[in-house]
């Protein structure tokens, strides 16, 4: 009797805490202070984004913040994610904005919403619509009124989403964010006026406001950045501030001298791109950071506290001056706290103990991981180079090569192909390129050009007759930086060979790959490095997530269930599984699909229990 009295107690104390958690409140900015319900209040928070994790799996994620003593969950919004053709806006299913944040408040955790319009997160073009680029009027992230209406047309949608779900309404968001690093383009874009930089920067807030954005506002800069990030009337905050000093001397600077002060961007891990090595973060580093601000008071949002995955083609890029592009792995798994597969790590672990210090409470139990499965090994039944799909494909002819954006096309691939009437020997070189390429003759495979090593050449002999053909492939537009206005893809500019333009004739044959292609597979000798389309079926007595080890293969993308995976790219690491919730396997029959750009007669593949991300291929 009295362990059944016990447990009502705690069914009754539980009910009235979640009840007390979805009441109307207040959250505000006052005296230096963030006041909740008029007492002060310290953000412990933790940046995970949805789209990057599959719905069925939000709640344990959450689970596993709550768990570890965090109060508040940070995510991004991505207009591409939500905007899929122009004025075409989805914000259901698996890209339920709402439930997301419904889901939080379940948990018992506060939400802090970053909606940009600019998001940077490596991902693919900082969360803008590819197609913003075909309007010539339009210049991104600038006072300029084509783009400005665009943007007010993204608020406008996403305020429906979570201006209910202030906590003023009921709902768990205390924080939104104007705009995002937009310092540190202020400096990139110097050539731009400071004065009109701001004109720009302001008008974000002013249609967050005038869209019901109620809570307190605020953006997220460096330290040394606040000159050209901070906006009046939001509350500035630093990204990667370990020096207390410094954090409040910057804040006081901009915010009348008081805080509150808060890290909006403390990285516990860091982001990968392919060709370079996977990048650590020590825990010890972290924790004492951590330390450092539980401490002194600050508020902070670990980044990341949880990556997950770039599925499909949603992964971004950055470049640098040895790199015309970095293209960012397939993982974010961001070297977190929480890994890639939603799995506690020695790092989360390690924080943990600091949080249970501070807390008047045990902490909730770790939720326990998704099983996880081996597929053992799948023997591809169907393989048909993807030549013999193109060869019965309309062409668009033009007599330049036009761009992705051109064709109306945002993601995948383009094969650009002329036939010679000539005999020509030489240097193809094609400067336009967007970003990687194989280049054929008569199907036969004669090299790689790839904007990552800024090779954009290749010594080819040409005899009448022969067919040309340059599979194009776009590997993320580029998010952070000045050259985030200059992200067309495909070939953008004229092709040359020994310094004439080729023009005249060329046949585009776009494919998307927003759904794998149908096809009658046929037994035919296939050619190594032949761009190939492999299918089998499996069948599993069990599900579980898992990790298909594509080691075996060279460069693509895998779709299991109809679902992207995302891209490999084994020749040259650092990642060599690509990561398979198991909620996209079923029991019984499931698909296998893998688009494999340099075939070497590889036919089957299997999965392994754990991820590899770190084997770097010199």
């Amino acid at each position: 009797m009295k362990k059944m009295s016990r447990y009502l107690l705690l069914i009754l104390f539980m009910f009235s805490a979640n009840w007390a958690f979805s009441q109307k409140a207040n959250f505000e900015i006052k005296e230096g202070h963030f006041l909740l319900d008029g007492k002060p209040f310290t953000i412990h928070s933790g940046e995970m984004h949805y789209p990057r994790v599959p719905p069925a799996y939000w709640k344990h994620r959450l689970q596993m913040m709550k768990a570890m003593g965090l109060n508040t969950v940070t995510t991004y919004v991505f207009w591409n994610y939500h905007e899929e053709s122009p004025s075409q806006w989805n914000f259901s299913g698996e890209k339920d904005l709402r439930k997301f944040i419904k889901t939080a408040q379940e948990v018992g955790l506060y939400v802090i919403i970053r909606p940009g319009p600019y998001v940077c997160a490596e991902w693919e073009f900082g969360g803008y619509p590819w197609w913003l680029q075909k309007n010539k009027n339009l210049e991104i992230r600038r006072n300029n009124k084509a783009f400005l209406d665009a943007c007010e047309k993204y608020i406008n949608q996403l305020a429906k989403q979570i201006v209910p779900l202030q906590i003023t309404n009921g709902g768990p968001v205390i924080l939104v964010q104007a705009e995002n690093e937009f310092g540190s383009y202020v400096a990139q874009r110097n050539e731009i006026p400071l004065e009109e930089h701001r004109k720009y920067s302001h008008k974000i807030k002013d249609m967050l406001l005038k869209a019901g954005i109620s809570v307190p506002l605020f953006t997220s800069d460096g330290s040394s950045l606040f000159k050209g990030g901070a906006i009046d009337g939001a509350l500035p905050t630093a990204n990667g501030e370990g020096d207390i000093d410094v954090l409040k001397k910057s804040v006081n600077e901009y915010h009348n001298g008081l805080g509150p002060y808060m890290v909006a961007e403390y990285y516990p891990g860091w982001l990968d791109h392919w060709a370079e090595p996977f990048v650590r973060v020590s825990t010890e580093d972290v924790v004492k950071q951590t330390e450092v601000y539980i401490k002194n008071g600050i508020s902070f949002n670990y980044y990341m506290i949880h990556g997950g995955t770039n599925f499909g083609f949603t992964s971004g890029a950055n470049y640098d001056k040895d790199h015309d592009i970095q293209p960012d792995l397939t993982s974010y798994d961001y070297d977190a706290p929480i890994n890639e597969a939603g799995w506690a790590t020695p790092k989360y672990n390690a924080l943990r103990e600091v949080f249970q210090k501070i807390s008047k409470e045990p902490l909730a139990e770790v939720p326990k991981p998704a099983k996880v499965i081996i597929i053992p090994e799948i023997k591809f039944s169907k393989i048909r180079s993807l030549f013999d799909i193109t060869d019965h494909q309309k062409p668009i002819i033009n007599d330049q090569p036009l761009s992705f954006e051109d064709l109306n096309i945002g993601h995948g691939y383009v094969v650009y192909r002329r036939k010679f009437d000539q005999d020509l020997k030489g240097k193809l070189e094609i400067k336009g390129l967007r970003d990687y390429a194989n280049v054929y003759i008569n199907g036969i495979w004669k090299g790689e050009l790839n904007r990552m090593n800024k090779k954009y050449d290749l010594n080819l002999s040409l005899k009448r007759g022969d067919r040309l053909e340059v599979l194009v492939e776009n590997m993320g537009r580029i998010n952070y930086g000045a050259n985030i206005v200059h992200n067309l893809k495909g070939i953008i500019s004229p092709v040359t060979i020994n310094g004439a333009d080729i023009s005249g004739n060329w046949e585009m044959l776009p494919l998307p790959f927003d759904v794998f292609p149908k096809s009658v597979y046929q037994s035919k000798n296939i050619t190594d490095h032949s761009p190939v389309i492999l299918e089998a079926e499996f069948s599993l007595s069990e599900t579980g997530d898992t990790f298909l080890d594509m080691r075996k293969f060279g460069k693509g993308i895998v779709f299991i269930n109809g679902k992207n995976l995302g891209r490999y790219w084994s020749k040259v690491g650092p990642q060599q599984t690509l990561y398979v919730p198991g909620v996209w396997l079923k029991k019984g029959k499931n698909r296998i699909q893998i688009f494999e750009q340099l075939f070497e007669k590889t036919t089957s593949v299997n999965s392994i229990d754990h991820p590899i991300l770190d084997e770097l291929i010199k």
